[in-house]
Protein backbone atom coordinates (compact mmCIF):
# COMPACT_ATOMS: atom_id res chain seq x y z
CA UNK A 1 0.00 0.00 0.00
CA UNK A 2 1.34 3.44 -0.91
CA UNK A 3 2.03 5.72 2.04
CA UNK A 4 1.24 9.43 1.80
CA UNK A 5 4.58 11.24 1.42
CA UNK A 6 5.59 14.20 3.52
CA UNK A 7 5.11 17.52 1.68
CA UNK A 8 8.36 18.74 0.14
CA UNK A 9 9.41 21.30 2.78
CA UNK A 10 10.16 19.88 6.22
CA UNK A 11 7.93 21.32 8.91
CA UNK A 12 10.04 22.72 11.72
CA UNK A 13 7.26 23.44 14.21
CA UNK A 14 3.54 23.34 14.83
CA UNK A 15 2.38 26.95 14.97
CA UNK A 16 -0.64 28.35 13.14
CA UNK A 17 -0.04 31.13 10.63
CA UNK A 18 -3.59 32.43 10.69
CA UNK A 19 -4.61 34.82 13.43
CA UNK A 20 -6.76 33.45 16.19
CA UNK A 21 -6.85 29.94 17.68
CA UNK A 22 -8.53 27.12 15.87
CA UNK A 23 -11.68 25.58 17.28
CA UNK A 24 -10.95 22.90 19.86
CA UNK A 25 -12.82 19.61 20.16
CA UNK A 26 -14.64 19.40 23.52
CA UNK A 27 -13.87 16.41 25.71
CA UNK A 28 -17.22 14.69 25.21
CA UNK A 29 -16.94 14.95 21.42
CA UNK A 30 -13.36 13.67 21.57
CA UNK A 31 -14.45 10.62 23.52
CA UNK A 32 -17.24 10.02 21.02
CA UNK A 33 -14.77 10.18 18.13
CA UNK A 34 -12.37 7.83 19.93
CA UNK A 35 -15.17 5.29 20.24
CA UNK A 36 -15.60 5.30 16.44
CA UNK A 37 -12.13 5.12 14.88
CA UNK A 38 -8.46 5.95 15.30
CA UNK A 39 -7.94 9.48 16.63
CA UNK A 40 -4.60 11.32 16.57
CA UNK A 41 -3.91 14.25 18.89
CA UNK A 42 -0.09 14.42 18.95
CA UNK A 43 1.43 17.69 17.75
CA UNK A 44 3.70 16.50 14.93
CA UNK A 45 1.13 14.22 13.31
CA UNK A 46 -1.64 16.79 13.60
CA UNK A 47 0.61 19.50 12.16
CA UNK A 48 1.54 17.36 9.15
CA UNK A 49 -2.13 16.58 8.54
CA UNK A 50 -2.98 20.29 8.64
CA UNK A 51 -1.15 21.29 5.46
CA UNK A 52 -0.77 20.40 1.80
CA UNK A 53 1.48 21.47 -1.10
CA UNK A 54 0.18 25.03 -1.39
CA UNK A 55 3.35 26.90 -2.44
CA UNK A 56 2.82 29.84 -0.08
CA UNK A 57 2.36 27.43 2.83
CA UNK A 58 5.75 25.92 1.97
CA UNK A 59 7.30 29.29 2.87
CA UNK A 60 5.36 29.23 6.12
CA UNK A 61 6.61 25.70 6.83
CA UNK A 62 10.20 27.01 6.81
CA UNK A 63 9.14 29.18 9.76
CA UNK A 64 7.52 26.20 11.51
CA UNK A 65 3.98 27.22 10.65
CA UNK A 66 0.93 25.62 9.05
CA UNK A 67 -2.03 27.71 7.87
CA UNK A 68 -4.10 26.54 10.86
CA UNK A 69 -3.70 23.57 13.17
CA UNK A 70 -6.45 21.03 13.48
CA UNK A 71 -7.23 19.97 17.03
CA UNK A 72 -7.54 16.27 16.19
CA UNK A 73 -7.18 13.97 13.19
CA UNK A 74 -9.58 11.05 12.72
CA UNK A 75 -8.93 8.06 10.48
CA UNK A 76 -12.17 6.21 9.72
CA UNK A 77 -11.88 2.96 7.80
CA UNK A 78 -15.46 2.45 6.59
CA UNK A 79 -18.46 4.39 5.35
CA UNK A 80 -20.23 3.72 8.63
CA UNK A 81 -17.34 5.18 10.61
CA UNK A 82 -17.37 8.28 8.37
CA UNK A 83 -21.11 8.56 8.92
CA UNK A 84 -20.70 8.46 12.70
CA UNK A 85 -17.81 10.95 12.63
CA UNK A 86 -19.84 13.47 10.65
CA UNK A 87 -22.75 13.09 13.07
CA UNK A 88 -20.50 13.84 16.06
CA UNK A 89 -19.00 16.89 14.35
CA UNK A 90 -22.39 18.13 13.16
CA UNK A 91 -23.98 17.80 16.60
CA UNK A 92 -21.03 19.56 18.24
CA UNK A 93 -20.75 22.21 15.48
CA UNK A 94 -17.12 21.26 14.80
CA UNK A 95 -15.36 22.14 11.52
CA UNK A 96 -14.62 18.95 9.57
CA UNK A 97 -12.00 19.06 6.81
CA UNK A 98 -11.38 16.03 4.60
CA UNK A 99 -7.80 15.26 3.54
CA UNK A 100 -6.31 12.51 1.39
CA UNK A 101 -2.79 12.56 -0.02
CA UNK A 102 -2.68 16.35 0.57
CA UNK A 103 -1.05 16.96 -2.81
CA UNK A 104 -3.28 19.94 -3.63
CA UNK A 105 -1.62 23.27 -4.33
CA UNK A 106 -4.38 25.69 -3.26
CA UNK A 107 -4.75 24.87 0.46
CA UNK A 108 -8.00 22.91 0.08
CA UNK A 109 -6.93 20.33 2.69
CA UNK A 110 -5.91 22.91 5.31
CA UNK A 111 -8.40 23.24 8.22
CA UNK A 112 -9.01 26.99 8.12
CA UNK A 113 -10.82 27.02 11.47
CA UNK A 114 -9.11 24.07 13.19
CA UNK A 115 -11.43 21.42 14.54
CA UNK A 116 -11.26 17.96 12.99
CA UNK A 117 -9.33 16.70 9.97
CA UNK A 118 -10.71 13.50 8.47
CA UNK A 119 -7.78 11.56 7.00
CA UNK A 120 -9.35 9.45 4.26
CA UNK A 121 -6.29 7.31 3.52
CA UNK A 122 -7.56 4.44 5.68
CA UNK A 123 -10.49 4.16 3.24
CA UNK A 124 -8.31 2.55 0.60
CA UNK A 125 -8.45 -0.27 -1.89
CA UNK A 126 -10.14 -1.56 -5.01
CA UNK A 127 -13.49 -3.12 -4.08
CA UNK A 128 -14.47 -4.66 -7.39
CA UNK A 129 -13.74 -4.57 -11.12
CA UNK A 130 -16.48 -5.12 -13.70
CA UNK A 131 -14.31 -6.17 -16.62
CA UNK A 132 -17.25 -6.43 -19.00
CA UNK A 133 -18.57 -2.91 -18.36
CA UNK A 134 -15.08 -1.54 -17.76
CA UNK A 135 -15.94 -0.01 -14.36
CA UNK A 136 -13.89 -0.13 -11.16
CA UNK A 137 -15.32 0.38 -7.67
CA UNK A 138 -12.66 2.03 -5.52
CA UNK A 139 -12.36 3.69 -2.11
CA UNK A 140 -11.37 7.37 -1.94
CA UNK A 141 -8.12 7.01 0.01
CA UNK A 142 -6.56 4.84 -2.70
CA UNK A 143 -3.40 6.30 -4.21
CA UNK A 144 -2.97 6.42 -7.98
CA UNK A 145 -0.19 3.79 -8.27
CA UNK A 146 -2.14 1.31 -6.14
CA UNK A 147 -5.25 1.72 -8.28
CA UNK A 148 -3.36 1.33 -11.55
CA UNK A 149 -1.39 -1.69 -10.31
CA UNK A 150 -4.60 -3.60 -9.56
CA UNK A 151 -6.24 -2.55 -12.79
CA UNK A 152 -3.26 -3.49 -14.93
CA UNK A 153 -3.41 -7.01 -13.54
CA UNK A 154 -6.84 -7.14 -15.20
CA UNK A 155 -5.55 -5.52 -18.40
CA UNK A 156 -7.22 -2.19 -17.64
CA UNK A 157 -6.37 1.41 -16.79
CA UNK A 158 -8.30 4.51 -15.75
CA UNK A 159 -5.85 6.70 -17.69
CA UNK A 160 -5.79 9.46 -15.07
CA UNK A 161 -2.15 10.51 -14.58
CA UNK A 162 -1.84 13.94 -12.93
CA UNK A 163 1.58 15.31 -12.06
CA UNK A 164 0.74 14.41 -8.45
CA UNK A 165 0.00 10.79 -9.43
CA UNK A 166 2.26 9.23 -6.77
CA UNK A 167 0.95 11.53 -4.03
CA UNK A 168 -2.75 12.00 -4.70
CA UNK A 169 -5.77 9.86 -3.88
CA UNK A 170 -8.89 9.04 -5.87
CA UNK A 171 -10.98 11.18 -3.51
CA UNK A 172 -8.63 14.10 -4.07
CA UNK A 173 -8.88 13.71 -7.84
CA UNK A 174 -12.65 13.89 -7.59
CA UNK A 175 -12.89 16.57 -4.91
CA UNK A 176 -10.67 18.99 -6.85
CA UNK A 177 -12.05 18.11 -10.32
CA UNK A 178 -8.57 17.15 -11.42
CA UNK A 179 -7.06 16.43 -14.83
CA UNK A 180 -4.43 13.92 -15.84
CA UNK A 181 -1.68 14.49 -18.37
CA UNK A 182 -3.49 12.21 -20.87
CA UNK A 183 -6.81 14.02 -20.49
CA UNK A 184 -7.16 15.05 -24.14
CA UNK A 185 -7.72 11.36 -24.86
CA UNK A 186 -9.44 10.16 -21.69
CA UNK A 187 -11.04 13.31 -20.29
CA UNK A 188 -10.85 15.00 -16.92
CA UNK A 189 -11.90 13.14 -13.80
CA UNK A 190 -15.54 14.28 -14.11
CA UNK A 191 -15.78 12.35 -17.38
CA UNK A 192 -14.42 9.21 -15.71
CA UNK A 193 -16.76 9.07 -12.72
CA UNK A 194 -19.77 6.77 -13.16
CA UNK A 195 -21.14 7.23 -9.65
CA UNK A 196 -20.35 8.19 -6.07
CA UNK A 197 -21.19 7.31 -2.50
CA UNK A 198 -21.19 10.43 -0.31
CA UNK A 199 -21.78 11.00 3.40
CA UNK A 200 -23.54 14.30 4.13
CA UNK A 201 -22.98 16.47 7.18
CA UNK A 202 -25.82 14.89 9.16
CA UNK A 203 -24.59 11.35 8.42
CA UNK A 204 -26.98 10.64 5.57
CA UNK A 205 -25.38 8.30 3.01
CA UNK A 206 -26.33 8.96 -0.61
CA UNK A 207 -25.38 7.24 -3.84
CA UNK A 208 -25.41 9.00 -7.20
CA UNK A 209 -25.13 7.85 -10.80
CA UNK A 210 -24.22 4.27 -11.58
CA UNK A 211 -25.28 4.05 -15.24
CA UNK A 212 -23.65 5.19 -18.50
CA UNK A 213 -26.21 8.00 -18.81
CA UNK A 214 -29.49 9.11 -17.29
CA UNK A 215 -32.33 11.60 -17.57
CA UNK A 216 -33.60 11.44 -13.99
CA UNK A 217 -33.24 15.11 -13.15
CA UNK A 218 -29.94 16.98 -12.67
CA UNK A 219 -26.75 14.93 -12.48
CA UNK A 220 -26.09 14.82 -8.73
CA UNK A 221 -22.75 13.09 -9.28
CA UNK A 222 -21.42 16.29 -10.85
CA UNK A 223 -22.64 18.27 -7.85
CA UNK A 224 -20.05 16.61 -5.62
CA UNK A 225 -17.19 16.48 -8.14
CA UNK A 226 -15.06 19.56 -7.48
CA UNK A 227 -16.87 20.41 -4.23
CA UNK A 228 -13.61 20.08 -2.22
CA UNK A 229 -15.32 18.46 0.75
CA UNK A 230 -17.72 21.36 1.30
CA UNK A 231 -20.87 19.36 0.54
CA UNK A 232 -20.04 15.90 1.87
CA UNK A 233 -17.40 13.20 2.27
CA UNK A 234 -16.83 10.94 -0.74
CA UNK A 235 -16.56 7.37 0.58
CA UNK A 236 -16.71 5.33 -2.64
CA UNK A 237 -16.40 5.91 -6.37
CA UNK A 238 -17.10 4.03 -9.57
CA UNK A 239 -14.72 4.98 -12.40
CA UNK A 240 -14.63 4.13 -16.10
CA UNK A 241 -11.64 2.15 -17.33
CA UNK A 242 -10.28 1.19 -20.74
CA UNK A 243 -8.04 -1.63 -21.98
CA UNK A 244 -4.31 -1.07 -21.62
CA UNK A 245 -3.25 0.53 -24.92
CA UNK A 246 -1.70 -1.83 -27.45
CA UNK A 247 -0.06 0.83 -29.62
CA UNK A 248 1.67 4.17 -29.13
CA UNK A 249 2.98 6.91 -31.41
CA UNK A 250 4.96 10.11 -30.72
CA UNK A 251 5.87 13.30 -32.55
CA UNK A 252 7.35 16.72 -31.93
CA UNK A 253 6.82 19.95 -33.88
CA UNK A 254 8.38 23.40 -33.75
CA UNK A 255 6.49 26.67 -34.31
CA UNK A 256 7.78 30.18 -34.85
CA UNK A 257 5.16 31.53 -32.46
CA UNK A 258 2.92 30.33 -29.65
CA UNK A 259 -0.11 31.47 -31.66
CA UNK A 260 0.92 29.16 -34.48
CA UNK A 261 1.03 26.21 -32.12
CA UNK A 262 -2.35 27.15 -30.65
CA UNK A 263 -3.84 27.18 -34.14
CA UNK A 264 -2.46 23.70 -34.80
CA UNK A 265 -4.00 22.39 -31.57
CA UNK A 266 -7.36 23.92 -32.50
CA UNK A 267 -7.27 22.33 -35.95
CA UNK A 268 -6.40 18.95 -34.45
CA UNK A 269 -9.26 18.93 -31.94
CA UNK A 270 -11.84 20.39 -34.28
CA UNK A 271 -11.00 17.70 -36.83
CA UNK A 272 -12.08 15.18 -34.21
CA UNK A 273 -8.63 13.91 -33.20
CA UNK A 274 -7.88 13.53 -29.48
CA UNK A 275 -4.22 12.60 -28.98
CA UNK A 276 -3.57 11.62 -25.36
CA UNK A 277 -0.82 14.23 -24.93
CA UNK A 278 -0.78 17.58 -26.72
CA UNK A 279 1.53 19.98 -24.91
CA UNK A 280 2.63 23.28 -26.44
CA UNK A 281 5.38 25.28 -24.68
CA UNK A 282 6.09 28.97 -25.16
CA UNK A 283 9.58 30.02 -26.21
CA UNK A 284 10.87 30.42 -22.65
CA UNK A 285 9.59 27.05 -21.45
CA UNK A 286 10.73 25.39 -24.67
CA UNK A 287 14.26 26.65 -24.06
CA UNK A 288 14.18 25.79 -20.35
CA UNK A 289 12.93 22.23 -20.61
CA UNK A 290 12.50 21.09 -24.21
CA UNK A 291 15.79 21.96 -25.88
CA UNK A 292 14.45 25.02 -27.70
CA UNK A 293 16.59 27.83 -29.06
CA UNK A 294 14.79 30.63 -27.20
CA UNK A 295 12.64 31.59 -30.16
CA UNK A 296 10.77 28.43 -31.18
CA UNK A 297 7.70 27.00 -29.42
CA UNK A 298 7.71 23.22 -29.15
CA UNK A 299 4.69 20.92 -29.30
CA UNK A 300 4.93 17.41 -27.83
CA UNK A 301 2.44 14.81 -29.08
CA UNK A 302 1.75 11.28 -27.84
CA UNK A 303 -1.17 9.02 -28.60
CA UNK A 304 -2.01 5.48 -27.55
CA UNK A 305 -4.73 2.89 -28.18
CA UNK A 306 -5.84 0.78 -31.11
CA UNK A 307 -3.28 1.08 -33.90
CA UNK A 308 -5.82 2.16 -36.52
CA UNK A 309 -7.13 4.99 -34.33
CA UNK A 310 -3.66 6.10 -33.34
CA UNK A 311 -2.45 6.18 -36.94
CA UNK A 312 -5.48 8.21 -38.00
CA UNK A 313 -5.01 10.61 -35.10
CA UNK A 314 -1.33 11.17 -35.85
CA UNK A 315 -2.12 11.79 -39.51
CA UNK A 316 -4.51 14.58 -38.49
CA UNK A 317 -1.88 15.94 -36.13
CA UNK A 318 0.72 16.08 -38.88
CA UNK A 319 -1.66 17.69 -41.37
CA UNK A 320 -2.79 20.31 -38.87
CA UNK A 321 0.73 21.18 -37.78
CA UNK A 322 1.93 21.59 -41.36
CA UNK A 323 -1.08 23.78 -42.11
CA UNK A 324 -0.17 25.98 -39.11
CA UNK A 325 3.43 26.36 -40.32
CA UNK A 326 5.27 23.82 -38.13
CA UNK A 327 8.41 21.88 -38.83
CA UNK A 328 9.02 18.38 -37.39
CA UNK A 329 11.25 18.22 -34.32
CA UNK A 330 13.22 15.75 -32.23
CA UNK A 331 10.82 12.99 -31.19
CA UNK A 332 13.16 12.00 -28.33
CA UNK A 333 11.89 15.08 -26.49
CA UNK A 334 8.71 13.15 -25.72
CA UNK A 335 10.70 10.44 -23.95
CA UNK A 336 12.58 13.12 -22.02
CA UNK A 337 9.31 14.67 -20.91
CA UNK A 338 7.93 11.29 -19.84
CA UNK A 339 10.98 10.73 -17.65
CA UNK A 340 10.74 14.07 -15.82
CA UNK A 341 7.09 15.07 -16.03
CA UNK A 342 6.34 14.58 -12.31
CA UNK A 343 9.54 16.07 -10.92
CA UNK A 344 8.81 19.12 -8.75
CA UNK A 345 12.11 19.19 -6.87
CA UNK A 346 13.03 22.59 -8.33
CA UNK A 347 10.17 24.12 -6.35
CA UNK A 348 11.77 23.10 -3.07
CA UNK A 349 15.13 24.62 -3.96
CA UNK A 350 13.68 27.92 -5.15
CA UNK A 351 11.40 28.17 -2.12
CA UNK A 352 14.36 27.68 0.23
CA UNK A 353 16.18 30.48 -1.62
CA UNK A 354 13.30 32.89 -1.02
CA UNK A 355 11.73 32.77 -4.48
CA UNK A 356 7.99 33.12 -4.84
CA UNK A 357 7.06 30.42 -7.36
CA UNK A 358 3.63 29.08 -8.31
CA UNK A 359 1.46 27.98 -11.21
CA UNK A 360 -1.96 29.11 -12.37
CA UNK A 361 -3.95 26.91 -14.77
CA UNK A 362 -7.06 28.21 -16.46
CA UNK A 363 -9.18 27.37 -19.49
CA UNK A 364 -10.64 29.58 -22.20
CA UNK A 365 -12.22 29.38 -25.68
CA UNK A 366 -9.84 29.19 -28.64
CA UNK A 367 -10.97 32.69 -29.62
CA UNK A 368 -9.55 34.11 -26.35
CA UNK A 369 -6.36 32.05 -25.96
CA UNK A 370 -3.90 34.31 -27.81
CA UNK A 371 -5.01 37.47 -26.03
CA UNK A 372 -4.97 35.79 -22.62
CA UNK A 373 -1.50 34.39 -23.30
CA UNK A 374 -0.21 37.96 -23.74
CA UNK A 375 -2.32 39.79 -21.14
CA UNK A 376 -1.83 37.42 -18.20
CA UNK A 377 1.94 37.28 -18.57
CA UNK A 378 2.13 41.07 -18.92
CA UNK A 379 -0.05 41.59 -15.84
CA UNK A 380 2.11 39.33 -13.72
CA UNK A 381 5.38 40.81 -14.94
CA UNK A 382 4.11 44.27 -13.97
CA UNK A 383 4.04 43.24 -10.29
CA UNK A 384 7.07 44.54 -8.34
CA UNK A 385 9.82 41.93 -7.91
CA UNK A 386 8.38 39.66 -10.65
CA UNK A 387 11.09 37.78 -12.53
CA UNK A 388 9.28 35.45 -14.93
CA UNK A 389 5.86 34.51 -16.27
CA UNK A 390 5.81 31.66 -18.77
CA UNK A 391 3.13 29.42 -20.20
CA UNK A 392 2.27 26.13 -21.84
CA UNK A 393 -0.94 24.67 -23.25
CA UNK A 394 -1.61 21.34 -21.55
CA UNK A 395 -5.19 20.12 -22.18
CA UNK A 396 -7.27 20.68 -25.31
CA UNK A 397 -10.95 20.46 -26.24
CA UNK A 398 -12.99 21.16 -29.36
CA UNK A 399 -13.92 24.62 -28.06
CA UNK A 400 -10.80 25.69 -26.17
CA UNK A 401 -7.84 24.72 -24.05
CA UNK A 402 -6.05 24.99 -20.72
CA UNK A 403 -3.25 27.53 -20.36
CA UNK A 404 -0.83 26.70 -17.56
CA UNK A 405 1.16 29.71 -16.35
CA UNK A 406 4.30 29.47 -14.22
CA UNK A 407 5.49 32.61 -12.45
CA UNK A 408 8.34 33.60 -10.16
CA UNK A 409 9.45 36.62 -8.15
CA UNK A 410 12.32 37.53 -5.84
CA UNK A 411 10.91 39.90 -3.20
CA UNK A 412 12.58 40.88 0.06
CA UNK A 413 11.90 38.36 2.83
CA UNK A 414 9.31 40.60 4.47
CA UNK A 415 7.39 40.97 1.17
CA UNK A 416 7.05 37.30 0.19
CA UNK A 417 3.41 37.05 1.16
CA UNK A 418 2.34 40.43 -0.22
CA UNK A 419 4.13 39.72 -3.51
CA UNK A 420 2.45 36.33 -3.75
CA UNK A 421 -0.97 37.91 -3.24
CA UNK A 422 -0.23 40.65 -5.78
CA UNK A 423 0.86 38.14 -8.43
CA UNK A 424 -2.29 36.10 -8.01
CA UNK A 425 -4.49 39.19 -8.01
CA UNK A 426 -2.88 40.43 -11.21
CA UNK A 427 -2.89 37.13 -13.05
CA UNK A 428 -6.26 35.77 -12.01
CA UNK A 429 -8.13 39.00 -12.61
CA UNK A 430 -6.54 39.35 -16.04
CA UNK A 431 -7.85 35.87 -16.80
CA UNK A 432 -11.38 36.65 -15.63
CA UNK A 433 -11.43 39.97 -17.48
CA UNK A 434 -10.22 38.26 -20.64
CA UNK A 435 -12.86 35.53 -20.75
CA UNK A 436 -11.01 32.69 -19.04
CA UNK A 437 -12.26 30.65 -16.11
CA UNK A 438 -11.04 30.51 -12.52
CA UNK A 439 -9.39 27.10 -12.58
CA UNK A 440 -8.98 24.17 -14.92
CA UNK A 441 -7.87 21.40 -12.55
CA UNK A 442 -6.12 22.67 -9.41
CA UNK A 443 -9.36 23.75 -7.79
CA UNK A 444 -10.02 26.66 -5.44
CA UNK A 445 -9.01 25.87 -1.86
CA UNK A 446 -7.98 28.84 0.26
CA UNK A 447 -5.91 30.58 -2.38
CA UNK A 448 -8.64 31.19 -4.97
CA UNK A 449 -11.57 31.63 -2.61
CA UNK A 450 -11.52 35.42 -2.90
CA UNK A 451 -12.16 35.18 -6.65
CA UNK A 452 -15.14 32.81 -6.53
CA UNK A 453 -17.95 35.37 -6.37
CA UNK A 454 -16.35 37.31 -9.22
CA UNK A 455 -15.87 34.15 -11.28
CA UNK A 456 -19.35 32.66 -10.80
CA UNK A 457 -21.43 35.84 -10.53
CA UNK A 458 -24.97 35.24 -9.30
CA UNK A 459 -24.41 31.48 -9.63
CA UNK A 460 -22.22 31.72 -6.53
CA UNK A 461 -25.38 32.42 -4.56
CA UNK A 462 -26.90 29.22 -5.94
CA UNK A 463 -23.85 27.28 -4.76
CA UNK A 464 -24.15 28.89 -1.32
CA UNK A 465 -27.83 27.89 -1.16
CA UNK A 466 -26.96 24.27 -1.99
CA UNK A 467 -24.27 24.34 0.71
CA UNK A 468 -26.77 25.71 3.25
CA UNK A 469 -29.26 22.96 2.42
CA UNK A 470 -26.84 20.03 2.56
CA UNK A 471 -24.76 21.41 5.43
CA UNK A 472 -26.96 23.82 7.45
CA UNK A 473 -24.44 24.05 10.31
CA UNK A 474 -21.59 24.83 7.91
CA UNK A 475 -19.19 22.23 9.29
CA UNK A 476 -17.92 20.76 6.01
CA UNK A 477 -14.53 22.21 5.07
CA UNK A 478 -15.46 25.78 6.03
CA UNK A 479 -13.48 28.65 4.54
CA UNK A 480 -13.31 27.19 1.03
CA UNK A 481 -14.92 28.08 -2.33
CA UNK A 482 -15.62 31.60 -1.04
CA UNK A 483 -18.71 30.30 0.77
CA UNK A 484 -20.20 31.86 3.92
CA UNK A 485 -19.15 30.22 7.17
CA UNK A 486 -20.56 30.34 10.72
CA UNK A 487 -17.05 30.31 12.15
CA UNK A 488 -16.21 33.89 11.21
CA UNK A 489 -14.41 35.59 8.31
CA UNK A 490 -11.81 33.61 6.40
CA UNK A 491 -8.47 34.74 7.87
CA UNK A 492 -6.50 34.94 4.60
CA UNK A 493 -5.55 36.93 2.62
Amino acid sequence: MTISPTPPIELLGDESRFDGPGIEVPEDALHALESICEVVTSGDSVAESSRDWWPLALHWALAGQVPQLADVVVRPASTDEVRRVTQVCNNARLPLTVAGGRSGVCGAAAPVFGGVVLDATALAGVVAIDEVAGVVEVLPGTFGPDLEDELRAAGLSVGHFPQSFDLATVGGWIGSRGAGQYSTRYGKIEEMVVGLEVVLADGTVVRTGGAPAAAAGPDLTQLFIGSEGTLGVITRAWLRTHPIPAHEARATYSFASFAGGVEACRLILQAGATPAVLRLYDAAESQRGQGGDGAECILLVLDEGDASLVDATMAIVERSCVTAGATPGDVDLVEKWLGHRNDTSALQGLTRKGFVVDTMEIAAPWSRIDELFDDVRASMLAVPHARAATCHLSHSYSDGACLYFTFAATPPADEIESTYIALWDAGQRAVLAGGGNLSHHHGVGINRGRFMAEALGTAHGVLAAIKSTLDPNGIMNPGKLGLPTPFGPVPWP
